[in-house]
């Protein structure tokens, strides 16, 4: 629908640019903090191929931090006490392991593809991390992700077929984001 909209939206863009961003952002905003799985990395792509990498980047980057930090702060003050009494044991873990770890547990967390990004804004806000240790970790953390997703989204225009997709710089990204939690623990 995108690709046949083009046009359309170019022209909204080239007219509009920071309305085109501003929503971009709030929309981006509005998907990561209601926690829709899977909506936050087809957004990525889109604002990858709409508005090209350095642009797209920025709105991603900024508009995921801010969708996380509005699920943290959701879950830790509606839904902490009712959680806490629900699931005390394993949250008891998260929060040694968090204590141990400290910030490079929610950096590795952020890191690992495999973890859900609503769980890990949902979680995180059950915890004693403080808000603003959150916002830059998570910014931090997200960044290499967010460069791969906003990065094939600016090769969308260019995917004919499916086949398109697993191209090896592609593969190659997607490799290096799963063995950076390792590297960087390492290091």
């Amino acid at each position: 629908y995108l690709a046949s909209q083009e046009t359309q939206l170019r022209a909204w863009q080239a007219e509009y640019p920071v309305l085109a961003a501003a929503s971009a952002l709030a929309l981006y905003i509005a998907v990561a903090g209601l926690s829709l799985p899977g909506a936050a990395t087809a957004l990525s792509l889109v604002c990858g191929w709409y508005f090209g990498f350095w642009e797209g980047l920025l709105v991603v980057s900024f508009g995921s931090t801010s969708g996380a930090m509005l699920a943290f702060l959701l879950s830790r003050y509606l839904l902490r006490d009712w959680i806490q009494s629900r699931l005390a044991e394993r949250l008891r873990r998260i929060n040694e392991a968090f204590e141990r770890e400290g910030a490079f547990y929610l950096f590795t967390l952020r890191l690992v593809p495999a973890v859900p990004f609503f769980a890990i804004n949902v979680v995180m806000g059950l915890t004693k991390i403080r808000a603003i240790t959150f916002a830059w970790v998570s910014q931090l953390g997200m960044l290499i992700g967010t460069v791969v997703y906003v990065n094939a989204g600016t090769r969308l225009a260019q995917i004919d077929s499916l086949k398109g997709l697993v191209s090896l710089p592609l593969v190659l990204s997607f490799v290096a984001l799963a063995a950076l939690p390792l590297l960087a623990r390492r290091i």
